[in-house]
């Protein structure tokens, strides 16, 4: 294994950076869905058009589903504990994670809509949602993915690199 680690070590530490970024995304998604769960008992609530009242279940829904899929691992790990189950625990838990995020910035773009909604036109609140979606999907998937296809590019080209120079020449080039 890679660093000197074993397969069980290196399970051990993976599963430990999947739940601790868990504890600080979970803090978000909770404080967004209690104000969520809180909006409809507001008097100006029941004035909304039916069109924003369901655009704002749809973010009560899809932040509900978010905290379910981000407990969800941690959840797994109790349950699981001892069990032998590391690897299954961390394939299945890093894929609710990253539905969990999506779920969250759906929440949150859907919370955004609504609210600028409210304060300006339907026009700016499509516009303000299609721009946090935009950056959402570029701050927190786009760029990342963009960032491992090229890590993997250049590991590629230098592992090539590697093959093709003759053996003695290896390490040499530095010597002064």
């Amino acid at each position: 294994m890679s660093n000197g680690e074993s397969k069980g070590e290196r399970l051990d530490r993976e599963l430990m950076e999947l739940l601790q970024g868990l504890r600080v995304v979970m803090p978000g998604v909770q404080v967004l869905l209690a104000f969520l769960l809180t909006v409809p008992f507001q008097q100006r609530f029941a004035q909304l058009p039916g069109s924003l009242r369901n655009a704002f279940f749809a973010a009560i829904a899809c932040a509900t589903l978010a905290t379910v899929l981000l407990i969800a691992p941690s959840t797994h790990h109790r349950l699981l504990w001892r069990a032998r189950e590391k690897e299954w625990l961390l394939r299945v838990g890093n894929q609710m994670a990253l539905w969990g995020t999506v779920l969250l910035g759906a929440a949150i773009v859907l919370a955004l809509y609504v609210v600028t909604n409210v304060l300006f036109t339907s026009e700016q609140a499509l516009l303000m949602a299609a721009v946090a979606a935009v950056v959402f999907a570029g701050v927190w998937y786009a760029l990342p993915l963009t960032r491992r296809s090229s890590s993997s590019d250049s590991d590629k080209d230098a592992e090539e690199a590697a093959d093709e120079q003759p053996q003695e020449s290896r390490g040499a080039s530095s010597r002064r």
